[in-house]
């Protein structure tokens, strides 16, 4: 605000200029706007966040009015530090109690650690005012017991391993003051309907609920309706629509030529960024990844078979850029959810085994591609899946590789049982179009691709069963010899250390040939052709030295004749 002296040299406000804003224009938000703690604003500044995301600026606010909040949002768009800041902000002016104030329940593990890192980071200027605890993995009972003795203010747990905790005596709920389901349609489809019943028993009345999903559906409101009051619903599809954009296309071909596509997409660079390959199921995902290294391209596998910390560690990398290409499976890919529940609760849902997955719930940064070598078995899998890149307002491409009925079981060795009806699964996915959205054809003219055949079939063939099948073991070797819970187990059995070294260093489960990696011009689509020497004349010209003629030692024998023993004459004959 500008000021000057009148004539008794008293400062007066200057009178607005045509330059200055007027006072009702409204100003932009920020994250200081919203009142949060200064330490909070110095984290958020450390995760380099410039402006609140759409549903940040609208939830924070309510959330610090103290409403319950049910708000539905896409992948990627900031739902998890909407309801973190708040939380974090009043348990930091709560000091004067030293209990659990804050419950979060997540579907899955991969979830839980994500959730707890990005609240010791936002926190991390905060000292000991914040304390938060992740009791979501296999951890023994003591373990956990232990970890909820010293009174976190922030628990982020399962529904099953809050329940257990619950029954145990280990955690306690009579402080609450906020509870969060997060990815709640997730919770519900995973078969945690008893754990989630037990934990609002134990729940004391007037807890802030945050409701927080990509979906609103039927279990999204049985939790509604078991929790909230009178809740808040942020449903913030429209106001996304346009940072959500994906461009679709899809591409019909043979069961075969989708590896062929792959190969050329890849080594001729029609696809840049990264890029995440959804596959059927863990074979189909090595066989791939061991198709692509014919090609001297590299490729990482999110295997649910390895350990929860041996999986994060793959993300991290692919998200540092150390891989550009990941391929995953959404089949048992429910991590960790067989550790927490039986297998009978696993299976009570068709839509929660197709919904689940790395397409759901694992932070993926700056994926430009998704491709579906394997099409999904319903359409909101294909939703959740595209919904991997176009994130916090970037530009993404989705391809879909599609199995037409005529081509079905056609051939057999790269034949998959789910793209048995990848037709219909199209035909939804063309309905449930967003205004604005479509799924358009590729156009990739297959004839182009002639010259590539021989190759393609030379390393399609190089990947067979067993070779899948030893790739796998010997990644669950290294694993093992990795763990740091049975280096106790193999200092004091070495031997099986070394048979385990051993089996590690066997040879590459596929055959490798280093020709494939090299793409001559000549078989590039519209590249250049041989050059034309014209005519070669194989025989010498007429005034060329024949070197061997000038100078050359000639032996004889008693006859008169060459030796061609010494002469290295086949003839035995030459010129006396």
């Amino acid at each position: 605000m500008k000021r000057k002296l009148n004539e008794n040299d008293v400062p007066e406000v200057a009178e607005a200029s045509e330059h200055t804003e007027t006072p009702n224009a409204p100003e932009p938000v920020t994250f200081a706007s919203f009142g949060l703690e200064p330490r909070l604003l110095r984290g958020i500044r450390d995760q380099r966040w410039s402006t609140p995301t759409p549903v940040q600026a609208r939830a924070i606010p309510l959330a610090l009015e103290g409403k319950d909040i049910l708000a539905r949002s896409g992948t990627g768009t900031g739902k998890t530090a909407a309801y973190l800041l708040p939380i974090l902000h009043n348990t930091i002016r709560r000091r004067e109690t030293r209990e659990t104030s804050a419950l979060i329940l997540v579907p899955t593990k991969e979830l839980a650690l994500q959730v707890t890192k990005l609240a010791q980071s936002l926190s991390t200027h905060c000292g000991q005012d914040v304390r938060v605890q992740n009791i979501a993995g296999k951890e023994s009972d003591v373990v956990q017991r232990a970890k909820l003795a010293d009174l976190p203010d922030i628990v982020v747990a399962t529904p099953a391993r809050a329940s257990v905790n619950l029954n145990n005596g280990a955690l306690s709920l009579k402080g609450l003051a906020h509870l969060v389901v997060d990815e709640g349609d997730l919770v519900m489809g995973y078969g945690f309907q008893e754990d989630i019943d037990n934990v609002a028993k134990n729940m004391s009345k007037g807890v802030q609920i945050f409701l927080m999903s990509a979906t609103l559906n039927a279990e999204l409101e049985t939790l509604r309706g078991l929790f909230c009051r009178d809740p808040v619903l942020l449903n913030l599809d429209d106001v996304e629509k346009e940072s959500q954009h994906v461009k679709q296309y899809i591409i019909k071909c043979a069961e075969d030529e989708k590896f062929l596509l792959i190969y050329a997409m890849f080594l001729l660079k029609l696809i840049k960024g990264k890029t995440i390959i959804f596959v059927g199921d863990v074979d189909r995902s090595y066989r791939v990844k061991l198709f692509l290294e014919q090609f001297g391209i590299k490729s990482c596998v999110l295997n649910s078979e390895l350990p929860l910390t041996s999986r994060l560690h793959i993300v991290e990398e692919f998200n540092k850029n150390i891989y550009d290409i990941l391929i995953a499976s959404d089949e048992n890919e429910i991590l960790g959810l067989s550790e927490d529940r039986p297998s009978k609760k696993a299976k009570t849902s068709k839509a929660a085994k197709t919904d689940s997955g790395v397409s759901r719930g694992i932070d993926f940064i700056n994926v430009s591609c998704v491709l579906n070598f394997d099409l999904p078995d319903t359409y909101k899998s294909y939703f959740h899946r595209i919904g991997r890149t176009a994130r916090a307002g970037k530009s993404g491409t989705a391809i879909s590789f599609i199995i037409p009925k005529d081509k079905f079981r056609r051939h057999k060795p790269t034949s998959f049982p789910g793209c048995a009806n990848d037709e219909e699964v199209l035909t939804k996915i063309e309905k449930h179009q967003k205004e604005g959205q479509k799924v358009e054809n590729y156009g990739f003219d297959l004839k182009k691709l002639e010259p590539f055949r021989y190759r393609f079939a030379d390393a399609l063939r190089a990947v067979t069963r067993i070779a899948i099948r030893e790739a796998r073991i010997k990644e669950l070797r290294m694993e093992l010899v990795k763990s740091q819970k049975l280096s106790r187990y193999f200092e004091e059995h070495p031997e099986s250390l070394s048979h385990l070294r051993h089996d590690q260093n066997l040879n590459h489960p596929a055959k490798i040939q280093a020709h494939l990696k090299h793409v001559p011009d000549y078989l590039l689509p519209g590249g250049r052709k041989a050059e034309d020497v014209g005519f070669v004349n194989l025989q010498r010209p007429k005034g060329h030295r024949d070197v061997r003629k000038k100078g050359r030692k000639v032996v004889r024998n008693r006859a008169g004749k060459i030796d061609p023993l010494k002469t290295f004459n086949a003839r035995g004959r030459g010129k006396k």
